[in-house]
C-alpha cells in the first residue's frame, strides 16, 4: 500500500463505466446464518455478507474517484482484497478495524473560491457503502415525504415539482433555508442517539461512530473530528437524512409546507 499523500486540488470528479475482467467476489465466510442480538437482527452479519460486500465493491468501482489518504486507487482495490480480505473481515468481526482519516481536497467553485471535499480511502468507501445498503431500507420508511436529497427514486427534479405543486395550490411566500456548514457541525452524540433508536447492533454502532471520528488529513496533517459527518463518504448522505428527519418532523407538526433537499430547505 502506498504512503499517504498530501492534500491536492482536484478540478473534477472522475466518472466512468467499468468493465470487470476476471472479477472475483469479495467473499465473507460469515454469511451463512443470521443470529439475533439484543432482540434484533444481527445487522453487522448482514453487512459482511458476501452479496452485500460484492454489491458495495461494484458500486465503488463504478463511481471511480480519486485515491484517499493511503494512496490506494480503485484499480488497486480488488488485488488488495484478494490478498487481505480474510484479515480485513477478521479485524471487522473482532472490532479491531479502524477507518483511515478522510483526505480533504479543494474543489474550485465556478464563481470563484473553493469547496472542501473529503475523500475516504477506497476500502472505507466500500465498507461505508456496505453499511448504507443495510441501513437505508430500515430508515427509508421513516423519512418525510418532503425530503428528496440522497434517497432512492427521488431527485432534484422531483423536489422542484413538489415546490411547483405548492405554488399551484396558492402558496406565494417562500423562505429559503441553507444550513451553514451543516455537514461540518453535526453533533455526533445526537446523531448516534437517532440511529440507536432504530439500530441495536453494538458492532454497527461502534463502526459508525468510528467513521464519524476517523479524522481529516489536510496538507499532510491529521486532525481529529469531534463533530460533523465527512463529506464525500458513501454513508454521509444517509446520516444526513437521519439527523435532519427530526427537523422535518417539527416542520410537519407545525403544519408547514416545505421541500428539503439535503441541507437546503424551502418552507
Amino acid at each position: 500500500m502506498r504512503r499517504p499523500q498530501k492534500t491536492r486540488k482536484l478540478g473534477y470528479h472522475q466518472r466512468a463505466s467499468v468493465e470487470h475482467e476476471g472479477y472475483d467476489e469479495v467473499r465473507s465466510t460469515s454469511c451463512g446464518e443470521q443470529r439475533k442480538q439484543d432482540g434484533v437482527e444481527n445487522l453487522f452479519g448482514r453487512i459482511l455478507e458476501r452479496n452485500n460486500l460484492n454489491q458495495a465493491y461494484l458500486q465503488v468501482v463504478r463511481n471511480k474517484g480519486a485515491a484517499g489518504a493511503d494512496g490506494m486507487t480503485v484499480d488497486q482495490l480488488l488485488p488488495y482484497l484478494k490478498e487481505h480480505r480474510e484479515e480485513l473481515l477478521s479485524n471487522l468481526r473482532q472490532g479491531n478495524y479502524k477507518p483511515q482519516p478522510v483526505l480533504r481536497v479543494e474543489i474550485p467553485k465556478p464563481n470563484g473560491g473553493v469547496r472542501k471535499l473529503g475523500i475516504p480511502t477506497v476500502i472505507d468507501r466500500m465498507l461505508q457503502q456496505a453499511i448504507n445498503q443495510v441501513l437505508q431500507p430500515l430508515f427509508e420508511p421513516e423519512f418525510s415525504d418532503n425530503s428528496y436529497g440522497f434517497r432512492p427514486n427521488r431527485s432534484a427534479h422531483d423536489a422542484v415539482k413538489k415546490a411547483k405543486s405548492y405554488y399551484e395550490q396558492g402558496y406565494r411566500y417562500v423562505v429559503d433555508i441553507d444550513m451553514k456548514a451543516y455537514f461540518d457541525t453535526v453533533n455526533h452524540d445526537k446523531l448516534m442517539y437517532f440511529i440507536e433508536r432504530k439500530v441495536k447492533d453494538k458492532q454497527v454502532l461502534k463502526l459508525i461512530r468510528q467513521y464519524l471520528m476517523s479524522g481529516v488529513m489536510e496538507n499532510g496533517l491529521i486532525t481529529t473530528t469531534e463533530e460533523g459527518t465527512p463529506q464525500g463518504g458513501n454513508l454521509s448522505p444517509l446520516l444526513s437524512n437521519i439527523y435532519l428527519n427530526e427537523f422535518d418532523q417539527v416542520l410537519e407538526n407545525l403544519g408547514h409546507k416545505f421541500v428539503r433537499y439535503a441541507d437546503d430547505c424551502a418552507p
